[in-house]
């Protein structure tokens, strides 16, 4: 299934910016950035677990968003793009 993941953290401490770093390599462990604070990761339910876990434990509720948005096993279809980045098609011909 493809998990759009988004995220705002405040900066502003070093605390803050020790959120983003860890949110945003959590986020690279499953997925692929397609912008700066913006996450595709398809992962299966059990990896999505984890994923979300590892977010939850990182964000501060209090100063920080975190947003999940569930696009299921049938993306594909769903997902337009236009303009720089073209995202990687996992599933495809990979030619080394």
């Amino acid at each position: 299934m493809l998990v759009l993941i988004t995220y705002d953290v405040k900066t502003e401490t070093a605390a803050g910016r020790r959120r983003l770093r860890r949110i945003a390599q959590a986020c690279q462990d499953f997925g692929q950035r397609v912008q700066y604070s913006v996450f595709e990761c398809d992962v299966d339910p059990a990896l999505w677990t984890s994923l979300r876990a590892r977010l939850l434990a990182e964000y501060d509720e209090t100063e920080d968003s975190l947003r999940f948005y569930h696009l299921g096993s049938n993306w594909k279809r769903r997902v337009e793009h236009h303009g720089t980045k073209p995202a990687t098609d996992f599933d495809g011909t990979l030619i080394l």
